[in-house]
């Protein structure tokens, strides 16, 4: 039998509902929720402190861009958002993150499945 290890993961999002939600959801399913993040400021800190395994990024952070953030990441980024994926395709494909989540399907298995066809974190996606 082959044993999960426990995923680290930061959270961030400009919604303290969806933070406190995606936290409860995500524990409760054996991810580590190292700590959320509520700017990009933030995330960037708590990244270098915390050194998660994958960070979610909303790509509405109010004033800021998630897909600006994912850029200056240097661990997998996982986009989410309450819109569609279709809405943001062009954009996820230019991005460097290893894919996009709708909230509504954010899991514990649906962020292992992403980071299990993840290619290099230094290259580019679709490169």
């Amino acid at each position: 039998m082959t044993r999960v290890m426990p995923l680290r993961c930061l959270i961030v999002d400009d919604s303290p509902n969806f933070l406190a939600a995606a936290r409860g959801l995500l524990e409760q399913q054996g991810v580590i929720v190292v700590g959320v993040a509520s700017s990009g400021v933030e995330a960037l800190r708590r990244v270098t402190q915390l050194r998660p395994d994958v960070t979610l990024v909303d790509v509405d952070l109010g004033a800021e861009s998630g897909f600006e953030l994912a850029e200056r990441l240097a661990v997998p980024v996982i986009l989410i958002s309450t819109h569609s994926e279709q809405d943001f395709a062009d954009l996820i494909a230019a991005s460097r993150a290893v894919g996009f989540l709708s909230k509504s399907a954010l899991s514990s298995a649906a962020i292992r499945d992403l980071l299990r066809g993840a290619g290099p974190l230094s290259a580019p996606r679709g490169t």
